[in-house]
């Protein structure tokens, strides 16, 4: 049996040495690229037959993941994509779910959020297949018995939300310091900290790109 393959593609070098480092320790195979082009190249001859995953950086100088994703589904070479970001907001998250992404982490990562993801990923018997699943349930957009339990818990969280919990949260997934949030709704920081606090805790997420993950999933 095949080990399980984790590639990744990052503009950053110190981030793909020491993930890599990480996610080798933890017994897959990592190959990593810094040139998206040379990515989409090595990825579309890759061994199909290898079960195997993609992380991906959303916004690199040359090519954005969003891009490489587009890439990779033209040459019929999809495979179930992570997408990765330090700043998170709900257009991109949007965008991802809407390819078809198993997942958006915010870095640095959270390792059991990570390994979740990774789970998720190769819990298909194809890579391939995964992949495709996940973008025609997107583009079919008919809700399952598990999709409406979630919206349903989604719905419950979010109603317990003051309105200035709700406010701070909704300029938090555009990716707006609390600094700023606290000038535009007139504030201290410490105050829009502790609404920020109180609000991700009643949504029960523990990071920002969980939080537009959720909002995109069940407002979208």
């Amino acid at each position: 049996m095949n080990a399980r393959t984790i590639y990744i593609v990052d503009d950053n070098p110190e981030f793909l040495e020491s993930t890599q480092f990480w996610l080798t320790g933890a017994g897959f195979e990592v190959q990593t690229w810094g040139d998206p082009a040379e990515a989409i190249e090595a990825l579309a001859r890759r061994d199909r037959n290898r079960s195997a995953c993609l992380m991906l950086d959303v916004r690199m100088p040359q090519l954005s993941g969003l891009d490489v994703h587009d890439a990779l589904i033209k040459r019929d070479a999809q495979l179930p994509v992570i997408y990765m970001s330090g700043h998170a907001d709900v257009p991109l998250a949007v965008q991802a779910m809407q390819k078809g992404a198993v997942t958006l982490l915010e870095k640095p990562f959270d390792d059991e959020m990570l390994e979740a993801a990774l789970e998720s990923a190769f819990s298909a018997a194809g890579a391939g297949t995964h992949a495709a699943t996940l973008q025609a349930k997107a583009a079919a957009e008919v809700p399952t018995e598990e999709d409406a339990a979630a919206g349903a818990r989604y719905r419950q969280r979010e109603a317990s939300l003051t309105p200035r919990e709700r406010e701070v949260l909704s300029y938090v997934i555009q990716g707006i310091y609390n600094k700023n949030i606290a000038d535009r709704i007139g504030l201290s920081i410490k105050t829009v900290e502790l609404y920020r606090a109180r609000g991700m805790a009643k949504m029960q997420v523990r990071s920002v790109a969980e939080l537009t993950r959720i909002m995109v999933t069940h407002q979208v």
